[in-house]
């Protein structure tokens, strides 16, 4: 019996999606809960899975194709004994659980618990594991990522074995970009190479001309001693690590001082609305991180109830599930104010470039030993320029400099963020 394969729903904001890649070749075997086909949205790669075992009959729309939710994609000829009755109008459908458990032996993993998350997927294919060899700890012994992790420790505490070269290679890390490699040119060898924009990447300059166009932005800068915020992560970098179980960052502290700043100054935290002002009373911070499609914004919701630690554990997350495309539609969307760094990367100063419909966004930079004057004195101290690009339609100068002048004060002595003074 012919399985239908469609298109996910896709949130009310996304219009369309593009096939991106298909794993699956017509007349390849498949197993219930194998990902089949990768769709790309504005904003997040959605992953199809495979509704029950059997084998791909026929692919509908092949990658690069525009398709809307819904849609028929594909036609999986289910495997004999497999339950069919359930609804099959989605990629979501499932086998009968009940009759999986009578024919599989009970040292055999459930199909559950071989339904791989990205992450997980990724560790066992870096590291070419069996997962079927791997005790899950999840719900019904789904394998997390912290048991591959513990099956690869235990692992290499037995006696090693020489490993085959393949297996050293594919761990080195990739470099994070969509661009692809140009071969260097040899003699009159000149050659250009033509590589279809990605949605994410034709998003990003739809909203950036957008931006342009449609708002009044100016951009003010100031710059921050960052001695004191250094001293206090070497101090506390060990006993915070050991209580939580994550580094302690500089971006923890700037979210923190940019909070404090916005509920003094709540016109940087609104944003137009036609023609009204829309005042937020709550504080959903977006952090921008780089994935290998490009950039992303995912949002932290409620950022004044964080502490520093659940702050710095919330955006390593971002950060994970930004490379491994694992960032859902939730994750992106929203946010009051933007956060972005350009000074990971080297950047001495920029101006960044609003994220709408929020009408304010802080530009991080790289930190530098600079010579300042202390105490009548010149001496060297870690300073970076900091960046607030803002949109003047409602926005006065006046808000944004002192906005931009409290966050310097708050790192400059972080003991106004814990007193909230």
């Amino acid at each position: 019996m012919a399985i239908e394969i469609r298109v996910p729903v896709l949130p009310e904001s996304v219009a369309d999606a593009t096939i991106l890649s298909w794993h699956k070749a017509p007349g390849d075997a498949i197993a219930r809960d194998e990902n089949l086909v990768d769709i790309e949205t504005d904003k997040v790669v959605l992953e199809v899975p495979a509704p029950q075992d059997g084998i791909l009959q026929s692919i509908i729309r092949p990658a690069g194709e525009t398709v809307l939710a819904e849609e028929l994609i594909a036609l999986i000829d289910a495997l004999d004994g497999t339950d069919t009755a359930s609804d099959t109008n989605t990629a979501t459908t499932t086998s009968d659980e009940s009759k999986d458990n009578e024919t599989r032996p009970e040292s055999q993993p459930t199909s559950d618990a071989l339904a791989l998350s990205p992450a997980v997927r990724k560790l066992v294919a870096e590291n070419d594991l069996d997962p079927t060899l791997i005790h899950g700890s999840g719900r019904d012994e789904r394998i997390l990522k912290e048991d591959v992790l513990n099956y690869i420790k235990n692992r290499s505490a037995a006696p090693a074995t020489a490993a085959p070269a393949a297996s050293s290679a594919s761990l080195v890390a990739k470099p994070q970009t969509d661009q692809p490699a140009i071969a260097p040119s040899h003699g009159d060898a000149r050659q250009d190479k033509r590589v279809p924009m990605s949605r994410l990447r034709k998003r990003i300059a739809e909203r950036l001309v957008e931006v342009q166009q449609s708002t009044a932005m100016l951009t003010t800068f100031n710059e921050v001693n960052m001695q004191a915020v250094m001293d206090l992560r070497k101090q506390y970098r060990d006993p915070f690590e050991k209580e939580h179980g994550i580094k302690l960052g500089f971006m923890s502290f700037f979210v923190k001082a940019c909070v404090e700043a916005l509920k003094r100054y709540p016109i940087i935290n609104a944003s137009m609305d036609g023609d009204d002002i829309l005042y937020h009373n709550y504080y959903d911070i977006g952090i921008a991180v780089s994935s290998p499609r490009g950039l992303v914004v995912p949002v932290l919701r409620d950022v004044d109830q964080l502490s520093l630690a659940g702050i710095e554990k919330n955006i390593a997350d971002f950060a994970t599930r930004a490379r491994e495309s694992a960032l859902a539609m939730d994750d992106l969307t929203g946010g009051t104010f933007t956060i972005t760094n350009g000074g990971v990367f080297g950047s001495l100063m920029s101006t960044p470039i609003l994220n709408p419909p929020q009408s304010a966004i802080l530009g991080m930079h790289t930190i530098q030993q600079r010579a300042v004057v202390e105490g009548g004195e010149i001496c060297a101290r870690p300073m970076m320029y900091l960046a607030v690009s803002y949109d003047h339609r409602i926005i006065d100068g006046r808000d944004a400099v002192q906005f931009l002048v409290a966050i310097k004060n708050s790192l400059e002595d972080p003991a106004r963020m814990l007193l909230e003074i």
